[in-house]
């Protein structure tokens, strides 16, 4: 069993923030793949699914946690408790600022490298778990950042995002076999983007 966790901020108000991107890929790797209905659990919200892969159906957990984007630790702590996973069986989908809009890569273990959100997570199950990180810039300078992940995106930025997302969704099946390479690469390769300088291009200068 996989679970698949997305990082964000609950209610309308944020639901088009930069900061939400991650609920954004699991709402639709849920469509995508025919996820049963979102229900309260373990401190979010969570949909029942599988994931057909050549070797057959992976089955797998969606979960959002509700307890807002730095405490994500709680919820994600709760539902590996719950169904005996290690930490190694957990995907978090979340935005990057260090990574140039539309950019996507994968890694496992590591730092939090100052996401409150995966600090949380952290702090609750340990760093060993798998990552899924959607660039979405840098505004330049570091007191704009808190500002910046909770803006909504721009219309003019549909047109990496939405590829993007559906993208994720399309290859997710590499993500359930656990060939995150082939994952990110597979991604990459339908919804290309540029690389860039990430700051550069969250201000428009590239």
């Amino acid at each position: 069993m996989l679970l698949i966790a997305g990082l964000g901020n609950p209610g309308q108000t944020y639901a088009k923030n930069r900061h939400n991107i991650g609920f954004m890929a699991v709402d639709e790797i849920a469509r995508r793949w025919g996820f049963g209905p979102y229900r309260s659990r373990f401190g979010g919200f969570a949909a029942d699914g599988s994931i057909e892969t050549p070797a057959g159906p992976v089955k797998a957990l969606i979960l959002k946690p509700q307890t807002f984007y730095n405490e994500s630790g709680r919820a994600v702590g709760e539902a590996l408790k719950f169904f005996k996973m290690d930490s190694a069986d957990l995907v978090v989908f979340y935005d990057e600022i260090d990574l140039a809009p539309g950019r996507f890569r994968m890694k496992a273990g590591g730092g939090a490298a100052g996401n409150n959100g995966v600090r949380s997570i952290t702090a609750s199950i340990g760093p060993y778990f798998r990552r899924a990180r959607l660039g979405t810039g840098h505004p330049g300078e570091k007191e704009l950042v808190h500002g910046h992940v909770l803006s909504n995106f721009h219309k003019a930025d549909l047109k990496w995002v939405e590829p993007l997302i559906a993208a994720i969704a399309d290859a997710a099946p590499l993500l359930a076999a656990g060939e995150d390479e082939k994952y990110q690469t597979e991604v990459m390769r339908l919804a290309p983007a540029e690389k860039a300088d990430p700051r550069k291009l969250a201000r428009g200068d590239g």
